[in-house]
């Protein structure tokens, strides 16, 4: 490798973590499923109206009640208070599959003295939860939740908001992210950004920049036969991404 591309890495102070497909694994269809099931309808189509109504919800534009209903109306289904429970219960369960390997990552990072944040589109169910039952969370240094903060990514300002956290310039900040769309977002301010797509590819790339601590991989690839995958779920025929 040349001393170069070496040096790429040598200014980062900061490293910024998504939580869903990064730091936990993304839902299997039968884990959806038991969402969809309350709905009467197929994965896929309940897929669809979830992805396509997960900004407001994680923006906290919605209660978790009015949420919920929503989807009720889009499926043409009656679910009461108790269901709704349900729903969030679930929701939060099948949200909470760490990575091991991502988690001691993180943890040697914040060891090692890098500044270290979170940054997810998140609802407020799911944020009380983490923050309340997570400690592996004690290992950022600062957290941005978009149900906290009424933003979103790609917003930009949700981006600069995280960097005022943790006090660090665009440049000196390293954000890992599953979503193209993030990832073009963070490089637009002036953001080291790098697409994960499993924690091998993620070595790999912090390998070609000589960034100088490297995830560990000890844990098997998921071998779950009805997995969605991590870029990408199917809905009728097209590719579409999870957003958490």
């Amino acid at each position: 490798m040349s001393t170069q591309r070496r040096e790429d890495a040598s200014n980062i102070t900061a490293v910024i973590l998504d939580y869903g497909q990064v730091l936990v694994r993304c839902p299997t269809r039968s884990e959806f499923g038991r969402m969809a099931d309350m709905f009467n309808v197929s994965f896929e189509t309940f897929y669809h109206l979830w992805e396509a109504s997960r900004d407001s919800y994680d923006r906290g534009d919605l209660t978790p009640q009015q949420y919920w209903l929503k989807l009720a109306e889009q499926t043409n289904t009656a679910i009461n208070s108790e269901q709704i429970e349900t729903l969030r219960q679930v929701e939060i369960e099948i949200w909470c599959h760490t990575y091991p390997d991502m988690l001691d990552w993180l943890k040697h990072l914040h060891a090692a003295g890098f500044k270290t944040a979170l940054l997810s589109n998140m609802p407020l169910d799911l944020v009380q939860y983490v923050q309340a039952n997570c400690q592996w969370m004690e290992n950022f240094a600062f957290k941005t939740f978009s149900a906290e903060v009424r933003l979103v990514k790609p917003d930009p300002a949700i981006y600069e908001h995280t960097l005022r956290g943790l006090g660090v310039a665009a440049a000196d900040a390293l954000f890992v992210d599953d979503r193209e769309t993030n990832i073009q977002a963070a490089r637009a301010l002036g953001i080291r950004a790098l697409q994960f797509r499993s924690i091998a590819e993620l070595r790999k790339d912090l390998e070609s920049v000589g960034f100088p601590i490297l995830p560990e991989i000890t844990e098997p690839a998921s071998t779950l036969s009805d997995a969605v995958p991590a870029d990408s779920a199917k809905r009728a025929g097209e590719e579409i991404k999870l957003q958490l």
